[in-house]
Formats: C-alpha cells, sequence, structure tokens
C-alpha cells in the first residue's frame, strides 16, 4: 500500500524511528512522500533516496555518532568556550551532519532537491531572523533561492540546528540574511502537511512521533525564572501541533514514548540503539494492529 509520512523531531531519538519504518515495509507499506522536522527530517531524506529501514540500520549502526560532534579547536578554558557560543550561537558547527548526510544521498545519486520528484520530500525549518516557520524547498523561492539548486543536506541540517547545540544556518538573500535552527521550535510533528485547503489527502498519512500524544501528560511546574523559560520553550514547540493532533489525525499517528533518553546524548551505547529501534518495532506493530485505513 503506498501511504505519505511525517516523523517527528527528537534527536538521537530518532533510532526508534528505523524501526517502526522497518515494520511499515515489512507489512507491504511503501512511502510516496515524506516529510519531517529535526531527526524526522534525516529519515524522510533518507526514504526518499531509496533507503529501506534496514539499510537506515546498517548506517546507524556503522556510523560514530560522536563523530557527528565537530566543535571548534579552542583553548580549553572555560570562558573562552562561552565566548565562543556566545558569538557563533552553537556549541558544535554541524558541518560533519551536514556532510554525513550529504554522502549518504549522494550515494543513491542525489545532491539537490532538483534530483528527487517535485514535492516528494518537504522539510521545515525555523527562520528565526524572521519570526516565521518555512518548509524546504518549497519556501525558498521568497528567499531568492531556485529550489531545485538548494542542497538536500543542508535542508536538513538546517532542520536539525538545535538552538544552542548546533550553530544556526545562515541563508543570504537579496540584501538581507537570514538565520535557521531547528525546525522543533515551531513545528516538531507537521501533519498538517498533506493535507490541502480543503483538508482533503491524495493518499493515507501515517505520522510517527517520538513525544507521546500529549494527551493527559503531567503538568509542568513552574517555581523560578529557569523553569519558566524551559516551559516558554516547550509551549512554543508543541502547542500548535498538539492542537492539530488533538483535533483531527491521532488515530493516524504512530506514538512512541521516549523515556529516559536524551535527544542529545549522542553517545549511546550500543544496546542504547538496539533498544531504540526495538522500540520502535513494537510501537508500529502494536499501531498496524488497530489501524484502519
Amino acid at each position: 500500500m503506498i501511504i505519505d509520512g511525517v516523523f517527528s523531531g527528537g534527536g538521537i531519538k530518532g533510532f526508534a524511528l528505523v524501526g517502526a519504518v522497518q515494520v511499515m515495509e515489512e507489512q507491504g507499506f511503501v512511502f510516496k512522500q515524506s516529510a519531517g522536522t529535526s531527526a524526522g527530517s534525516i529519515i524522510a531524506a533518507l526514504l526518499i533516496a531509496g533507503y529501506t529501514g534496514e539499510e537506515m540500520k546498517e548506517i546507524l549502526n556503522e556510523t560514530n555518532i560522536e563523530e557527528l560532534l565537530d566543535p571548534r579547536r579552542i583553548l580549553p578554558i572555560p570562558f573562552v568556550k562561552w565566548l565562543m557560543l556566545y558569538r557563533k550561537m552553537g556549541l558544535f558547527k554541524g558541518d560533519a551532519l551536514e556532510k554525513w548526510i550529504a554522502a549518504k544521498l549522494a550515494k543513491r545519486g542525489i545532491v539537490t532537491f532538483g534530483d528527487i520528484p517535485y514535492q516528494s520530500l518537504r522539510i521545515i525549518v525555523s527562520d528565526i531572523t524572521n519570526g516565521q516557520l518555512a518548509v524546504l524547498p518549497d519556501d525558498l523561492d521568497k528567499y531568492g533561492v531556485n529550489p531545485l539548486e538548494f542542497p538536500v543536506a543542508k535542508a536538513v541540517r538546517m532542520s536539525c540546528s538545535i538552538p544552542y547545540f548546533f550553530e544556526p544556518v545562515k541563508l543570504k538573500w537579496r540584501q538581507s540574511s537570514s538565520l535557521f535552527v531547528d525546525g522543533g521550535i515551531l513545528s516538531n510533528f507537521p501533519m498538517w502537511l498533506f493535507e490541502t485547503e480543503e483538508g482533503k489527502k491524495t493518499r493515507p498519512v501515517i505520522g510517527m512521533n517520538l513525544r507521546g500524544d500529549g494527551l493527559g501528560k503531567k503538568v509542568d511546574e513552574i517555581n523560578n525564572a529557569v523553569e519558566m523559560f524551559a516551559a516558554l520553550f516547550k509551549t512554543m514547540r508543541d502547542a500548535h501541533d498538539s492542537r492539530y493532533i488533538s483535533k483531527k489525525v491521532a488515530q493516524n499517528i504512530l506514538f512512541i514514548p521516549m523515556t529516559g533518553i536524551s535527544a542529545t546524548d549522542f553517545h549511546l551505547t550500543e544496546d542504547n540503539k538496539e533498544m531504540l529501534v526495538e522500540r520502535g518495532r513494537k510501537c508500529a506493530e502494536t499501531f498496524l494492529k488497530n489501524w484502519t485505513y
């Protein structure tokens, strides 16, 4: 059965998405179009490049995840480190991540969005200069950029730029420039992407959400300024998507609850990698037993 897929952000927890994709493919589902945010954009891009879930697992297992973190060479002095964070706005450059995904896509003959079918892949990013969400490649023409010539790996890197962890990506256009960070700031789970203005879909859409359904979740306790900042950030990230999910499409979402793993834990053990993949598999198996289309 041909479907479209939407993949949520979640950093390193994206290993679980691979397990879910494996089960979907084993059950005869084929992804025609895909969309994603942050870690989900990596899975979406690899799918459109023709990688299977099993091949994705092999790629991740053979990759030293820590090598995707590319810190700058600076004096080992705390003040210098924080000064560079202040100036560059990220602990890690993000170049290694972009080169890694670019190499995987190039093996399948994909460099730019012009190398893949029109609208087969859409990636969510956050334009923090103009305070708006952007869908790539759709919105690139607004920045004076030819969508067909824009590197897919660059778009993935932009969507994965976790604030203060990876440097923002600067895109120069006309007489101005914009900084882009993790798409999850504004839409961590873009299930709305495959609907027309009339609320119709071309084919069934399955979403894979690493965050759980958000219904009946524990209320955040806010007792100080730090906790308030965290709550504000979480609200910005989740409110829009949660409203859409609860109203329309929860029955088409494969929820993969995540506990005990940090989104930025790039020091995962092999056992933890396998645990995440297996969690995705089990949740997908349970979902398909009850899903009707």
